[in-house]
């Protein structure tokens, strides 16, 4: 009885893998055929505009301003916050940069 119930479950195992396996292969697919309209949108949508360099020194000393203003306010100044300014550096920085670059 149970070995009828194992090899049960292993059909539908193997099943589920196969179509798994299967909408993988289709995605990767379908991504491959995607890439040059995703060059296109990004050629003509993300070219004109302030520009990359611009905007990463606009982003730089934005958010060096906006993080000491935020490190002074919680109330421990610079060091006690320094572990937590460096990771919000790095994604408001990038955040900021990649937005600006964008938007203006």
């Amino acid at each position: 009885m149970t070995g009828q119930l194992d090899n049960n479950d292993k059909k539908e195992a193997r099943n589920i893998a196969l179509v798994i396996v299967v909408l993988f292969v289709l995605l990767g697919v379908a991504t491959f055929l995607m890439l040059p309209l995703l060059g296109a949108f990004v050629a003509e949508h993300l070219s004109p505009g302030l520009g990359l360099k611009n905007a990463a020194v606009i982003a730089f000393f934005l958010t060096i301003v906006t993080l000491i203003v935020l490190a002074f306010a919680a109330g421990d100044g610079l060091l006690g916050e320094i572990q937590f300014l460096l990771g919000g550096f790095l994604l408001f920085f990038l955040i900021s940069w990649v937005m600006l670059a964008w938007i203006f």
